[in-house]
């Protein structure tokens, strides 16, 4: 069975899935790990409430082969969950539900699955000792206790070794942090980026969108392991979602993304954030991975495409429900053709790839021609970014090719 075709079958037979006693209904059980995950943030005054992000792991119960579950479990303060495990090149397509209890009004969620999309990079930034496999996060909101239940299923014959949880709080930034991260209601993005980059010949690119930096989010610099790569030539524009929840503000987009970066770097093990950008329901674009927003920064997004496209990633889950708004879609359809106007490549146009990695959809060496702008899908045995947004691509592309932020020819 193909990633594809096995990755749509766990989707659709969960709702199927029968769970009996799920350990037991008392608050308790096994205590988080903590990981501080930055220097606190200097204090700029007694009204500045910074704290630093962090990530806390959690063993679940049990010894069987098939099953592991976590029993209603208070915890320290998190926003973010996924699940992970030891042997990254282990692809797992079983089922993986969570409920939460919010923090502030002590309500239990329903359960919620994970998804299974994320993959390791085809680059040596997976061969860290610390690179695991790991679920797509969910963001949850401030939260205070966790229940968690881990089912291999399907063709899946038992659970990956080394299962956790991992709860991440995201933190806040000083008060000389997080200033115009409230998305478009607060009207304060921050241009990072006002020419093309000096490597780029081909036709002249305008002033980028406006683009909220990696300082104005709060990014703990300090996480970030190793120096950015670049490749040569953006030759396409992947389009992703996060996938989790749709029940955010976009007051709560700098935190989602901070809680996504301290994710991919603390469980999944990656050097930095794996998207290149960002964009929330507002349409408010945010930078992804440090090294410049003008670079053609190597990002970890599409496996076996990423030393030739730039990724972006609309906060949110587009398969379940979801429906991007106009504003996400004329951001996404900006930032792709500002990014692809930097090498000369027409956002309406096709391109022929090679696989750097066998993907479910190619095998390693075999020639794509995909969209300049395309799905996550559309390489990768995924479902991202949600039926919802691929079928918005059409409109995307049209947008970008009339975008004010389009190359000048």
């Amino acid at each position: 069975m193909s990633p594809r075709r096995s990755r749509a079958r766990g989707a659709l037979g969960r709702s199927r899935v029968i769970w009996l006693a799920v350990g037991a209904a008392v608050l308790g059980g096994a205590g988080p790990a903590t990981v501080a995950v930055g220097a606190p943030a200097e204090r700029s005054g007694t009204a500045d409430t910074a704290r630093p992000a962090s990530a806390r792991t959690m063993a679940f119960a049990g010894t069987g082969k098939t099953v592991r579950t976590l029993p209603r479990t208070e915890t320290e303060a998190f926003s973010l969950v996924g699940v992970s495990w030891s042997d990254h090149t282990r692809r797992f397509d079983g089922t993986a539900q969570i409920r939460t209890r919010s923090a502030e009004t002590g309500a239990w969620s329903g359960w919620r699955d994970l998804d299974f999309d994320i993959v390791a990079p085809e680059t040596e930034e997976a061969s860290a000792v610390d690179t695991r496999g790991a679920s797509e996060p969910l963001w949850t909101g401030p939260s205070d206790a966790v229940q968690a239940r881990v089912l291999a299923d399907g063709t899946q014959r038992a659970v990956p070794e080394g299962l956790r949880l991992d709860l991440i709080d995201p933190g806040t930034p000083s008060a000389s942090q997080g200033k115009g991260t409230g998305g478009a209601e607060s009207g304060t993005a921050v241009t990072t980026a006002t020419t093309a980059s000096a490597e780029t010949t081909a036709p002249v690119a305008p002033p980028a969108p406006p683009i909220v930096s990696r300082a104005t989010w709060g990014a703990d610099e300090s996480l970030v392991k190793d120096p950015a790569e670049y490749i040569s030539k953006v030759e396409a524009v992947f389009v992703h979602h996060t996938a989790g929840t749709n029940d955010y503000t976009c007051a709560d987009s700098a935190a989602i993304i901070r809680a996504v970066f301290v994710y991919h770097v603390r469980s999944n093990g990656w050097n930095d954030v794996g998207y290149n950008f960002f964009v929330d329901k507002c349409g408010t674009v945010f930078e992804g991975r440090a090294g410049g927003v003008d670079k053609r920064v190597r990002g970890a997004h599409t496996y076996g495409f990423n030393g030739v496209s730039s990724g972006v990633s609309h906060l949110g889950d587009y398969e379940d429900g979801g429906t991007p708004t106009p504003a996400a879609l004329s951001a996404l359809a900006d930032i792709a053709a500002w990014k692809l106007g930097l090498d000369g490549v027409d956002p309406q146009g096709r391109v022929t790839l090679t696989a750097a990695g066998d993907t479910g959809v190619y095998k390693a060496g075999e020639k794509a021609t995909l969209y300049t702008i395309s799905g996550h899908r559309d390489g990768y045995a995924t479902l991202c970014p949600g039926q919802a947004l691929y079928d918005r691509l059409p409109d995307i592309r049209t947008q970008a090719a009339a975008s004010p932020y389009a190359p000048t020819r």
